[in-house]
């Protein structure tokens, strides 16, 4: 990445004497050359680079196309070449039917990664991509509930519309996932989590109960609900315990892919926050809450 101090910092936590293995760049998506040099040797590649604010990205759409998409693009032709055996790219549910332009990036770059495959060629069989898609991740940078927690302070907590959902995951459980669908993924898959969601009202007296609400409107680019898997991919979508996939039109997938223990979804169905079964109670964000600030003190 471009964020030296952030390197510097993880290069602290895993020091060369103790993992040898670890190397830290300085470089961009953006640069071919440099993802080059940063892929040699390497088995497994995690595409987490992005521009991920939905107005920033509105404001600036020539860097987000630069980042987002052909930044994507660099990133599949370098791992071709370099034989690179899986690579795995994390999307966004602003990319299933995006209305901005952070969405639409991410539904682009989702669909490179998953024909990336048709570019790999019979000599180099091992080399695949596949994508994983899911919701907000619970205090990350710039989301809400970091947003939400500075707002305590001040008494207010400003809602864009009482009638808002969405998805969450804990970063835990995003990395755990990420892990899993790389050791399942044959290429060409996107893998969906059942992830739980909750209404913005009830997240904000997660965050503070005693504060009061002001109703300032939808943001430009803003969905009331979000969807991880709209009704048009029901088709192709496979559903699992815990997750879902959905599959690519591609000849050679059925070969490859084992169904297992997997069912296909019911005709039309749709996976959005606003109808999702799995709801977070006040309580439970609460609880994890706690422990995000209890792991931010230590």
């Amino acid at each position: 990445s471009r964020d030296e101090l952030k390197q510097h910092e993880m290069a602290q936590m895993f020091p060369h004497s103790t993992y040898p293995c670890m190397r830290f760049f300085i470089g961009d998506v953006r640069d071919k050359e440099r993802l080059y040099r940063a892929f040699q040797n390497v088995d497994y590649v995690i595409h987490a680079a992005a521009l991920k604010q939905v107005p920033a990205a509105e404001y600036n759409p020539f860097e987000a196309v630069k980042t987002n998409i052909l930044g994507a693009q660099n990133i599949i032709n370098v791992a071709i070449d370099q034989g690179v055996s899986r690579i795995l790219a994390l999307s966004t549910d602003k990319a299933a039917n995006p209305i901005n332009l952070y969405g639409a990036t991410k539904l682009c770059s989702d669909k490179l990664f998953i024909a990336g495959n048709a570019y790999v060629g019979p000599r180099r069989e091992r080399t695949c991509f596949s994508v994983v898609r899911y919701g907000n991740v619970v205090g990350s940078r710039g989301s809400v509930i970091p947003y939400f927690l500075k707002q305590r302070k001040t008494g207010v907590l400003p809602i864009t519309d009482p009638r808002m959902t969405r998805f969450w995951i804990t970063l835990d459980q995003g990395v755990d996932f990420v892990i899993k669908s790389m050791e399942q993924m044959v290429g060409g898959e996107l893998f969906v989590p059942k992830i739980p969601s909750m209404n913005i009202m009830e997240l904000a007296k997660a965050v503070c109960p005693k504060c009061r609400t002001e109703i300032v409107g939808i943001r430009p680019g803003e969905k009331l609900h979000e969807t991880m898997i709209p009704a048009d991919e029901a088709p192709r979508t496979v559903e699992y315990e815990d997750h879902f996939i959905i599959t690519p039109n591609f000849p050679y997938f059925e070969k490859r892919f084992e169904q297992g223990n997997g069912r296909p979804v019911v005709e039309d169905f749709e996976y959005s926050s606003g109808t999702n079964p799995w709801t977070l109670s006040v309580d439970e964000m609460k609880d994890i809450l706690k422990d995000l600030e209890s792991e931010a003190s230590n």
